[in-house]
């Protein structure tokens, strides 16, 4: 997938006709998926380019900071996971106040259909854009339509309930729910980062620990989870504690992954933690032999979990 940074960097060799999916794509939760996956049909069944516009960074970071929701996934990997659905392109427009200026319709007329050549353009039923959030699916039908341009809308979705949204995924995360997570999102949910030294302590408990810092943004709650690693294309069952560990007065923030079965040294490498069910919350223990002996009660009940998830 090629990946465009900027409406001023559109390759010319890109303006052929395309079907384009157009959102946010903050999550790319089931929702976000549909919206693409149905572009990359629709071109093929055309003939033409199938092209994602995503902006960076989230609009509401730019126009109400104070309420900008904390991502869910970086940059990085959105368009990593865009990229397994099958797009030819990716167009990342930075969103800036003067971006933010321009009005939906000039959008669809001067973009859209003028410098992308849209044949179809697919959306969600909520997405907006433009100036004052003035572009709305039923504004982009009234505008492309009578340049023949059709406009699919993808409707709401629902999982067992939950309107699948990326407010629904944040909530989830904040409960420590990943179980739901993982089928809002159609995959688990995953954290990435490398591997630090640390104090020790997993290794004096018997039970080592590969250390992630866990930055503001990480939105899952603290507590020990199921899980698996990923590193350098080998992967093994972890027990994967996120919290300030109480029992040694607190601190920093951490996300500290137990490798069952394995030892490998991973300091310096980068580590992919995909969380499958939370055990039990974090707390503070009396003593060291009391955690030492709950650790080891986790670790058979992350064993019972990953059998069953198998």
């Amino acid at each position: 997938m090629q990946i465009v940074r900027g409406l001023d960097r559109y390759p010319a060799d890109a303006a052929g006709p395309s079907v384009v999916a157009q959102g946010t794509f903050d999550g790319l939760h089931l929702g976000h998926q549909a919206v693409i996956r149905t572009a990359v049909e629709r071109a093929r069944a055309l003939g033409v380019r199938p092209v994602v516009v995503t902006f960076d960074p989230n609009p509401v970071a730019v126009l109400r900071p104070p309420e900008a929701p904390p991502e869910i996934l970086p940059l990085a990997e959105r368009l990593e996971g865009i990229e397994a659905l099958g797009p030819e392109l990716c167009l990342v427009i930075p969103f800036t106040p003067e971006f933010s200026r321009m009005e939906a319709e000039a959008y669809v007329r001067d973009v859209l259909l003028g410098q992308l050549h849209a044949r179809e353009v697919v959306v969600g039923f909520n997405h907006t854009f433009g100036r004052a959030a003035r572009g709305t699916p039923e504004l982009l039908a009234r505008v492309a339509g009578p340049a023949g341009v059709r406009v699919h809308v993808v409707p709401p979705l629902r999982v067992h309930g939950v309107a699948v949204s990326s407010t629904s995924v944040r909530e989830a995360l904040r409960e420590g729910d990943v179980r739901l997570v993982a089928a809002l999102l159609g995959r688990p949910y995953t954290f990435r980062g490398v591997v630090a030294r640390g104090a020790a302590r997993g290794r004096a408990l018997g039970f080592p620990t590969a250390n992630l810092a866990a930055p503001p943004s990480l939105l899952l709650a603290d507590g020990v989870y199921a899980g698996r690693a990923t590193w350098d294309g080998e992967s093994a069952a972890a027990v994967v504690n996120v919290g300030v560990r109480p029992t040694f007065d607190g601190g920093t923030r951490l996300v500290e992954a137990h490798l069952l079965d394995v030892a490998p040294d991973l300091y310096g490498r980068q580590l992919a933690l995909a969380f499958l069910e939370r055990v039990r919350p974090e707390r503070r223990f009396a003593s060291i032999e009391a955690l030492r002996s709950q650790i080891a009660e986790d670790v058979r009940a992350a064993r019972r979990v990953l059998s069953a998830t198998r």
